[in-house]
């Protein structure tokens, strides 16, 4: 998680803020620069942040029920951004943040009625934890929605998409054919799709409906019940960490040889041809020509010859 948020909020500073707005001309070593002196910073802020918060008594379940407060109201609306043509850029600012200042004042007033008092205690109640991830993931959807629909509706053309993705230095390096097919991009896009929805449903739906017949947990339930979300830790954190180096086993390989080769003071001949990139699709216009228009032009060549000679 550290690692991921590190990297995220490098990304969204280097591309999104110091390229699109400080240095539109930026190479990539340059955001590279910048990319890793925004993880130091980010790495030291966030270690004095923590720090911040164990002085306070802020224990890490606090903090991480309290993050769905906060951004909660941020998901949906990026949902529609990214899926629906109607949605409107404008109107998913004014729903976050709307759905912010009302999963706040929703997630005080919850302590306030159900404690009694406004505490760290009674902040951190599952009720009260629960009350305002609710209103800031569903108030900012319904928002959102009625603003795209009656107020601000959009007609994006998702297919104008690329036309906006600028890469660094144009490199392609990478990419190959099979990376630019929009058919098997397309295919890939359905497969992550359906199997989200589908964990997405296991995990929202399936999973705390099977913890209802059992009502109070008893002692062997629950060890069973935490057996299973260890087992289950413990498989996607294996997953995501050999699956990784099963896919980059080549290029793993050739940097462990090089640098057995540096350490030996061994000179390797061999060199690895540069990925070039894959063509560009052919327009109407630079299609092949047909066999027959392709053999009157060859007939034509020859005779242009002949006279000239």
């Amino acid at each position: 998680t550290g690692s991921a948020e590190s990297i995220a909020v490098s990304s969204l500073v280097a591309y999104d803020i110091y390229r699109e707005y400080i240095n539109p001309e930026a190479t990539g070593a340059k955001i590279l620069w910048v990319s890793r002196v925004v993880i130091v910073l980010f790495g030291i802020f966030m270690g004095l942040f923590s720090i911040a918060l164990n002085a306070m008594g802020l224990n890490l379940g606090w903090v991480y029920l309290f993050m769905g407060v906060v951004i909660g109201s941020a998901v949906i609306p990026l949902w529609n951004m990214m899926t629906w043509s109607k949605a409107s850029g404008t109107g998913a600012v004014i729903a976050a943040w709307s759905g912010l200042v009302l999963a706040l004042i929703g997630w005080l007033v919850g302590a306030k009625i159900q404690g009694g008092s406004v505490t760290v205690a009674t902040l951190g109640t599952n009720e009260v934890m629960l009350s305002g991830n609710l209103i800031a993931i569903f108030s900012s959807g319904i928002i959102h929605y009625i603003y795209s629909k009656f107020i601000d509706p959009q007609d994006y053309d998702f297919s104008t998409l690329n036309e906006n993705i600028h890469l660094v230095e144009q490199d392609l390096s990478g990419l190959g054919e099979q990376q630019q097919d929009r058919k098997v991009l397309r295919h890939a896009k359905r497969w992550i799709a359906r199997r989200g929805y589908l964990l997405t449903f296991v995990k929202i739906i399936v999973w705390p409906i099977l913890s209802i017949p059992a009502g109070v947990f008893t002692k062997p339930f629950f060890a069973f019940w935490v057996l299973l979300s260890i087992a289950w830790g413990f498989g996607a954190a294996i997953t995501i960490s050999i699956l990784p180096l099963f896919e980059s086993q080549d290029e793993i390989g050739k940097v462990c040889s090089g640098m057995l080769n540096y350490i030996l003071c061994k000179k390797v001949e061999e060199t690895y041809a540069e990925e070039e990139p894959a063509a560009p699709a052919k327009t109407l216009e630079e299609e092949e020509p047909a066999p027959q228009a392709a053999k009157a032009l060859e007939e034509d060549e020859h005779t242009l010859v002949s006279q000239a000679v």
